[in-house]
């Protein structure tokens, strides 16, 4: 018999009994024939079994339900579907390449041939569970993918190496799982499939590097050789990554490495995530209408905190970044449990302008976060609740936001912040604060766009000297304004941290204790399942009593907020602190300033909800130049090895 017409049957004959006669085990393939067009109805089947595009979706179940036979035959049915369709598309890809090396021909012959028994050991199982084939729906979701191919190299990057690939995590855990339920029948056939697969993995490897572009990484052809909807993240099942499985196939330990950590959506738009800390600069760019070039230090904290993004993804999310982590650090993160989404370096933004999209979400929406996000506003789903736009009004970045809310929950005068635009009235400011305070309160400037307590600086009484002045000229020629307020006696800074959703709803995610050193400038910050049990037995009795922290953070400020950010949907970031006042006692200064955007806050919440990161824990930046290196409980966000500055951190329990 001549391959072409074993091929043929089992691509066009119409009833099962014909496509599953086992092929000859030796043919010849010396009348290949003319190539033939991907048959526009499908692979021929009974109309039992034809292919229709609303199959049945299987939850694959884990051992609780293996032992019920109908779950059983569902999950067995849906992979009899699979054989099914591995050996018609094989006989297709003999039937389109005609020309292909028959070396290659041999061995997709040879695997065709393995396809129609896998198909016919798991009917024999379907059969013994009640059901049969053909009873629920077929999904052509695998024929539309890979029938369509143009090349060999295609046929071998979509099935062999994605598909079948994937089959490598699949069959031995489910083997496995079977083999525990008792199910030693089903187990003994997912084994024998699992190790051919290898062999089919193994024989895509081999002519995957034969036709692949020379010199380039099996990683990186294979990731070019994707086209959408595929993506790398098919070649791994829904089931724990087998390293072992791709050795035995000859897949090289870089491939692994780097397929172990890859993600991307495998069905839901994915939201894209970008951190730009330097929001405020920007912003203070665009209303000075000066060009914002950053300093060696911003662009440290840009590139080595960018890892951050990562913290606010789900796993089908794509994080933009500047420098892509290596692939050991991001093996690390993932060991340590912080799942790992798709990675786009800035560079190949471009890449995702054929891409279907369910948001943006950066760190905040200023000018470089819209401007650099514009090419995909078109790309966003209708409907979705995070949609590309115009960076925010400066405002939302300025001091002056807090001053607002401030007047908006009628703070006392003589407590809250002024906000001025020229020396003589900062001074007038700082001598109010003299006159109110007997004297003896020094006053805080804070420059409008300043941000993690830099940009700020302290005057003493009697002290509005020629340095004082001359900062106060400095600030206002960069920011236009200063927001002027009393220096309190810190005892403890905590955030308040929103979401504002669409419709107005506004929810409140949780609460931190922030870190800062003597100066205001922020270090770190702690977030415990009860809030309180961070605070010292006074200051929690002050809170939850007659400071009534509850009733500012629950009810007064999220009253405010939708006059004060019409519009605007995202996070939201209300700093306080409690202070201690001249007389000893205790009081409350419920806005400390507000923060239109994530904030580190924020980024140690999401950790936290994270099952590895769950409990107490501190998020912590430090300094590479003092950094103390690894330490028990402590994960390692950003990679020491390639900081420049800083490096994030978060320490369990602490």
């Amino acid at each position: 018999m001549q391959m072409r017409e074993a091929a043929e049957r089992i691509l066009f004959a119409s009833t099962l009994e014909e496509k599953l006669q086992l092929a000859p085990a030796h043919v010849r393939d010396d009348q290949p024939g003319k190539a033939i067009l991907v048959p526009a109805d499908g692979p021929g089947r009974p109309t039992e079994l034809r292919l229709g595009g609303k199959g049945v979706k299987v939850d694959f179940p884990g051992t609780h339900r293996l032992d019920d036979d109908r779950e059983r035959g569902k999950l067995l049915h849906f992979l009899a579907n699979h054989e099914l369709l591995a050996a018609e598309l094989m006989a297709l890809v003999l039937l389109k390449f005609p020309d292909a090396p028959k070396e290659y021909r041999a061995g997709v012959y040879e695997a065709m041939r393995e396809e129609q028994m896998h198909t016919l050991m798991y009917l024999r199982r379907m059969k013994e569970c009640g059901i049969h084939f053909g009873e629920l729906p077929l999904n052509d979701f695998f024929w539309k993918l890979v029938a369509p191919v143009e090349s060999p190299l295609e046929f071998v990057t979509r099935l062999n190496l994605t598909f079948e690939q994937a089959n490598l995590d699949f069959s031995k855990h489910y083997a496995a799982l079977f083999r525990e339920a008792g199910d030693s029948a089903t187990a003994a056939v997912l084994e024998k499939i699992y190790q051919d697969e290898i062999g089919h993995v193994g024989h895509g490897v081999k002519w995957f590097r034969h036709w692949k572009e020379h010199g380039t990484s099996d990683w990186d052809a294979f990731c070019q050789a994707q086209r959408l909807p595929l993506s790398a993240a098919r070649a791994k099942g829904v089931a724990p990554f087998n390293a072992e499985g791709r050795r035995l196939a000859g897949l090289d330990e870089d491939f692994i490495r780097h397929l172990e950590i890859y993600g991307q959506s495998r069905g839901r738009t994915p939201v894209v995530t970008w951190f730009n800390p330097d929001a405020e600069s920007h912003v203070m760019a665009a209303v000075t209408g000066t060009r914002y070039d950053p300093n060696k230090h911003a662009v440290a904290l840009d590139e080595d905190l960018e890892i951050l993004a990562l913290v606010w993804c789900r796993k089908d999310d794509i994080a933009v970044l500047r420098r892509p982590p290596s692939a050991a650090h991001l093996a690390s993160l993932q060991a340590a449990g912080l799942e790992i989404p798709e990675i786009v370096s800035r560079a190949d933004l471009a890449t995702l302008a054929e891409r279907k999209l369910g948001g943006l979400r950066p760190w905040a929406w200023s000018p470089d976060a819209s401007t650099l996000f514009k090419e995909l506003a078109d790309n966003i789903a209708p409907g979705m609740p995070q949609p590309w736009r115009e960076a925010l009004p400066p405002i939302c970045f300025s001091k002056e936001l807090g001053v607002r809310l401030e007047d908006a929950l009628a703070i006392p005068v003589e407590d809250r912040g002024a906000l001025v635009a020229d020396v003589g009235s900062a001074e007038a400011a700082i001598r109010a604060i003299r006159a109110i305070h007997a004297g003896g309160r020094s006053a805080l400037a804070k420059a409008a766009y300043s941000c993690a307590g830099r940009g700020h600086f302290r005057i003493d009484p009697g002290k509005l000297d020629d340095a004082a002045g001359a900062w106060l000229r400095q600030a206002l020629d960069k920011h236009r304004a200063i927001v002027i307020e009393p220096w309190l006696q810190r005892v403890l800074d905590f955030s308040a941290l929103y979401e504002i959703e669409p419709g107005g709803g506004i929810r409140l995610i949780g609460m931190t204790v922030m870190e800062n050193d003597a100066a205001g400038r922020f270090t770190g910050t702690r977030v415990a399942w009860k809030w309180g049990s961070m605070l010292d037995p006074e200051t929690a009795a002050y809170f939850f009593g007659a400071g009534q922290g509850m009733e500012w953070v629950e009810h007064r400020i999220p009253a405010a907020l939708p006059e004060l950010l019409p519009g605007y949907t995202g996070p939201v970031g209300i700093d306080a602190m409690i202070h201690r006042c001249a007389d000893g006692s205790l009081a409350l200064k419920p806005v400390v300033e507000v923060n239109v955007r994530m904030t580190m806050g924020r980024v140690a919440l999401e950790l936290q909800k994270r099952k590895a990161f769950r409990g107490n824990g501190r998020f912590r930046i430090l300094r590479k130049k003092t950094f103390d290196g690894p330490q028990p409980g402590r994960t390692l966000l950003t990679d020491p090895s390639t900081a420049k500055e800083f490096i994030a951190v978060w320490e369990k329990g602490a």
